[in-house]
């Protein structure tokens, strides 16, 4: 089962990657000129206030419950390392589902993917960190969806492709 979580793991991290890409090519096409890696690693907000990504604010959170004190202006740094984070955890339950369902590895990503922006919304939501999901508007629920499931696409296609080498 450790097996499983560590290769769930670096599939979280391909799909991570894939999913950032999708987000980055939108940003390119709405007039975004920045390089993948300038906007991988940067944030607009200059606080952990209301602008602040979501993965920044869960971290600002965190740090508080645990008595870390974080800068304000390591908001970048947060909302990645939440960010990565995040994935990786996904791949990890991932990994592990997809070693005792009896479904195809495939099947396992894409339900992650779907179930990792559901749980956004219904975690995040309550939290105050996000609106409720009826206020937001059917565009931006599917941005959001569709890239959660190139996330899940993405993170079945790796754990397939573990498992296929693991087989040689």
């Amino acid at each position: 089962m450790i097996a499983n979580a560590f290769k769930g793991s670096g599939a979280g991290v391909v799909a991570t990657a894939a999913m950032d890409l999708l987000w980055y090519r939108r940003y390119r096409h709405d007039g975004g000129s920045q390089k993948f890696a300038s906007w991988e690693f940067s944030t607009d907000a200059s606080d952990f206030g209301d602008d602040a990504p979501a993965p920044a604010r869960v971290g600002k959170r965190i740090a508080d419950v645990v008595g870390i004190e974080i800068d304000e202006s390591s908001v970048g740094t947060t909302n990645n390392l939440m960010h990565w984070t995040t994935g990786v955890g996904w791949g990890k339950v991932a990994g592990i589902a997809a070693a005792v369902l009896p479904v195809p590895t495939l099947l396992v990503g894409t339900a992650t993917g779907a179930t990792a922006w559901g749980t956004s919304y219904a975690v995040l939501g309550r939290l105050g960190i996000y609106k409720p999901t009826t206020q937001y508007d059917k565009e931006t629920l599917w941005k959001d969806l569709s890239a959660h499931l190139v996330f899940g696409f993405t993170l079945g296609v790796a754990l397939s492709a573990g498992n296929a080498l693991r087989r040689r």
